[in-house]
């Protein structure tokens, strides 16, 4: 495991991180809170190209509890069934609806422990709503979050927890809103896991990464 970077250096990565994109977006498609709950707990072993696919039909007509429950579980199978473990995931989201509608008045409430009590709804899944949504300062630490926070220094960590927990103790405060999409963006697209292309990296020459392919 490499060594955790220093706070001038995080700070400048971060800075980085912000001038190329300052208002980084979810690439999930969704329209309200309860859209962007279902579309992760889609995603899950699943890209979001294929998520937003499946959705794309189906946000339409179902974009509230009672308008998923409305359409039922077949109908909601029908629309996903693109998506790797559909027939569970039909099945959580179609239970999930009733759980909101009986305990929250049909809206997606703003607690990562109301969250995660949810079906299908996991760590993972819950800070990227309280992020996005509720704009909380959350890290949905996921594999690509998890690698570059490794490789580069910025958080590392043995596991999940360990790395969202590091993020949360040394990113500086004003970056924290937005750093979970910076570093998935960062980890889709530029520190890939087998091929990182390192000569287009903005903070090659801040990372710890050994095996720099320039």
């Amino acid at each position: 495991m490499v060594a955790q970077l220093d706070y001038s250096t995080l700070r400048e990565i971060f800075r980085r991180f912000h001038e190329a994109d300052p208002e980084p977006r979810s690439e999930l498609r969704y329209t309200n809170a309860y859209t962007l709950l279902v579309a992760v707990l889609l995603s899950a072993q699943a890209t979001d190209v294929g998520v937003n696919k499946a959705t794309r039909d189906l946000f339409p007509i179902a974009d509230t509890p009672q308008k998923m429950l409305a359409l039922g579980l077949e109908g909601l199978t029908e629309h996903i069934r693109t998506i790797g473990l559909y027939r569970q995931k039909a099945k959580n989201v179609i239970r999930m609806s009733e759980i909101l509608i009986a305990c929250y008045g049909g809206e997606v409430p703003d607690s990562r422990a109301a969250l995660t009590a949810l079906p299908g709804v996991g760590r993972k899944t819950a800070n990227v709503v309280l992020n996005v949504w509720f704009g909380q300062p959350a890290m949905a630490v996921d594999t690509h979050i998890f690698r570059v926070s490794n490789r580069t220094g910025i958080a590392p960590g043995k596991d999940v927890l360990a790395v969202e927990q590091a993020l949360l103790d040394h990113v500086p405060a004003r970056y924290l809103l937005h750093a979970h999409h910076w570093l998935i963006l960062h980890g889709r697209y530029v520190c890939k896991a087998r091929k990182p292309r390192c000569a287009a990296c903005i903070i090659r020459d801040l990372c710890l990464y050994e095996e720099k392919n320039l």
